[in-house]
């Protein structure tokens, strides 16, 4: 039992940061605009631009350095990696008051102008998933690659409520802006294949004080400005990139018949590889088997 004064979120943190530096990133910020601040993990830029780009995005819940720890060691050898919290996760901020998933594609591109990143891949995982999606629209040939894993790019109003029934929920900000352990444990029991069950409610708490308490009502109005889901047709065009989707198996967040059905619907260069005894975060449940797939994807053809 840790003392009450100890958060162990925050110790463990401080260790993912160290990761990140080891990896040759630095925390950087940058107003893209006049309105917005965006925080990101990058490298110095004495070493930048010597490999090719890579961006990884982060999906609904903790800031980025939470999701792509194990990405990050094992791409940066490969790749410049530019990781990103998006606008109202970490430190990244906006006096606008745009909440799509489409604005922050386009604050992402003014981060990128900014940085003279010319050329990259992109990889977005769940909400960081719809990011990568417009991103790759907006951008066109600017974008090489694009790497859409655990991610309803293609939902509908009917998937939006089948995950309300999953969850045994009503509102969608009580599942991905948990407020109590027994929210945070609903949310880990559909994120996660293995049960998490036995996690003591204090861990929970220090967990939910250091990672959804901040910026709720703005990341409320996020999930409020998707433009995805609001209605029971798929809006949806093809993208003209090569286009890597990936899943785990179990995913109940978004189920895999998601994956089959956007695969068909993205374009003719799509591919589908799904992940084993994994569920809607295969990049931590089995990040060896994701990490070897995504770069052979990447490294193909170059």
């Amino acid at each position: 039992m840790f003392p009450s004064f100890i958060s162990i979120v925050s110790v463990y943190g401080s260790y993912l940061r160290r990761c990140f530096i080891s990896a040759g990133l630095s925390s950087q910020k940058i107003d893209v605009d006049d309105q917005t601040t965006l925080h990101f993990w990058g490298p110095k830029k004495e070493t930048a631009r010597k490999k090719p780009s890579l961006v990884l995005i982060h999906g609904f819940g903790p800031m980025a350095i939470w999701q792509w720890r194990q990405q990050v060691q094992f791409l940066a050898p490969h790749f410049d990696v530019y990781v990103p919290d998006l606008v109202f996760f970490g430190a990244s901020k906006t006096k606008s008051s745009e909440r799509s998933e489409v604005f922050q594609a386009a604050s992402l591109a003014k981060l990128l102008d900014k940085l003279d990143v010319k050329r990259f891949h992109v990889l977005g995982t769940s909400y960081g998933g719809f990011v990568a999606y417009h991103l790759a629209k907006m951008l066109g040939e600017r974008v090489e690659k694009v790497v859409i894993a655990s991610s309803g790019v293609n939902m509908r109003k009917s998937d939006n409520a089948a995950l309300m029934e999953r969850a045994k929920l009503d509102k969608i900000e009580d599942l991905m802006l948990p407020a109590t352990p027994k929210q945070l444990r609903n949310l880990m029991g559909l994120s996660v294949s293995k049960r998490l069950n036995m996690l003591p409610s204090f861990f929970l708490n220090d967990l939910i004080n250091n990672l959804y308490s901040e910026n709720r009502k703005e990341k409320m109005e996020l999930l409020k400005g998707l433009t995805l889901g609001r209605d029971d047709a798929v809006n949806l065009s093809p993208l003209q990139q090569e286009v890597l989707i990936i899943w785990g198996e179990h995913d109940q967040i978004f189920p895999v018949k998601m994956a089959t059905e956007l695969k068909q619907v993205i374009g003719k260069k799509a591919r589908l590889e799904l992940i084993k005894n994994a569920s809607h975060v295969p990049q931590i449940e089995k990040a060896g088997e994701f990490n070897k797939i995504v770069l052979d994807f990447l490294r193909a053809g170059s």
